[in-house]
């Protein structure tokens, strides 16, 4: 059985992966960039919502284990 703190982060993880995919299908269709500006904010947010999911998630969780 799932904890609070582990149901909580697969639901964060599920929903920042559903984010990044929308952005993907946004860009990959052209619907949301008008210039290069655009484009480059579009990739910053992605990159971030990664590095959310693969590397934070996993630190806050460490850290909550060592309490």
């Amino acid at each position: 059985m799932l904890t609070a703190n582990n149901q909580f982060e697969a639901e964060l993880k599920k929903r920042i992966a559903e984010e990044i995919d929308h952005l993907k299908e946004n860009l990959a269709a052209g619907l949301a960039v008008t210039d290069y500006a655009q484009y480059r904010e579009i990739i910053g947010r992605i990159t971030a919502y990664r590095l959310v999911a693969d590397s934070y998630c996993d630190e806050v969780q460490t850290a909550i284990n060592k309490r």
